[in-house]
């Protein structure tokens, strides 16, 4: 039974060594039962972490412990949002059973959604830019090159500054229409191929200077996707890390890898469910794919809001990229996370499998 629990159990021995974990905790920890039974607790976490704490409470009083909200960070691991409870064990002295109840899905899903009414914000903003801002510029583009062609040589720059600035409203007004709700064509995609694609692209132009590292898993199945909206989605956030590096590199920051590395990933994860709007069947995203970078990280105060449009770190950006890659990856049913502490910003896309009618999953 607790094998087939969703929520990550593991038992602690009296020396805090862990002797089981479900499939769930396996996940968890990234580690199979095997690994987990050759450490301790202690691996995981510092030694003032609240979890000792309630261990030893569960023991001494001999009653179940809970805590909530708390933060897993240590040498092996990263996870905010856990509430841990702890129960002994009747017949088993000094054992403690702990159950791992992380709130961090939930709370993406709602991240998502707020993405997702952002970028329909963005879109309604975009129809009423379409209609009441191209036509007139049009005219202004129009206007400033007659001039250019009549006016002295010494007010040509003012006519040519005109038509440049038009040039770049029009430009993004035109990023902002690629917001509007279409429909998009999806079939069986093939996650390695597109980000070979995007590695090639990156080290023939702005990341030539850095090292990617590829760390893919060779039996994933099909995504149910868009080849070229996952390019644009990917290529994008490559671009961010390399632009994050290399700011960095020129700031003097360092984390032992040179000039910065990049690590694309891909993994099969069980347990990810989303809800089909308007439809009562819920879409496995199991296909995972990671961007990760060794930057200095992101501003704390600004983590919250990445994938908000017009929010932006870069004195030339638009704040749309993020905002972009978020409606395209929830326009394929999936979810984009990101987290970032100094030395690793990971950005997570969790993406729907191509499924055979006949499957039942």
């Amino acid at each position: 039974m607790i094998e087939s629990l969703l929520v990550p159990v593991v038992l602690l021995d009296a020396a805090n060594r862990l002797l089981f974990a479900n499939s769930a905790a396996e996940h968890f920890f990234g580690m199979s039962l095997p690994q987990l039974r050759q450490h301790v607790l202690g691996d995981f976490l510092s030694r003032d972490h609240p979890i000792f704490l309630l261990v030893e409470q569960v023991r001494r009083l001999g009653v179940a412990v809970v805590e909530h909200e708390l933060a897993i960070d240590g040498p092996r691991l990263h996870r905010t949002g856990i509430t841990v409870q702890g129960t002994g064990l009747a017949g088993e002295p000094g054992a403690v059973m702990l159950t791992l109840h992380d709130a961090s899905a939930a709370r993406a899903l709602d991240r998502q959604l707020t993405f997702r009414n952002a970028a329909r914000s963005v879109s309604g903003m975009a129809a009423i830019l379409a209609h009441e801002v191209k036509n007139p510029l049009s005219g202004i583009r129009g206007a400033a090159q007659l001039l250019e062609s009549t006016v002295a040589e010494d007010d040509r720059e003012l006519a040519v500054l005109i038509r440049d600035e038009a040039d770049r409203i029009r430009a993004l007004v035109e990023r902002m229409e690629m917001f509007n709700e279409h429909g998009i064509e999806r079939g069986p995609v093939n996650i390695h191929r597109v980000l070979e694609h995007v590695r090639a692209l990156a080290q023939k132009g702005f990341a030539a200077h850095l090292r990617i590292v590829e760390n893919y898993d060779p039996s994933l199945p099909p995504v149910h996707g868009n080849r070229d909206q996952l390019v644009q989605v990917l290529l994008n956030l490559v671009k961010n890390a390399a632009e994050a590096l290399t700011e960095a590199a020129g700031a003097g920051y360092t984390n032992g890898h040179g000039p910065g590395e990049i690590t694309l990933c891909t993994a099969y994860r069980h347990g990810m469910r989303l809800g089909a709007a308007g439809s009562e069947q819920r879409v496995h995203l199991p296909l995972v794919v990671t961007v990760r970078d060794t930057g200095p990280g992101i501003p704390e105060a600004i983590r919250p809001h990445l994938f908000e449009p017009f929010l932006t770190t870069k004195t030339s950006g638009s704040g749309l990229g993020l905002a972009l890659a978020a409606k395209i990856i929830g326009d394929h049913g999936g979810i984009i996370e990101m987290e970032s502490v100094p030395g690793k910003t990971e950005v997570v896309l969790y993406l729907p499998v191509m499924i055979d009618d006949a499957d039942p999953r």
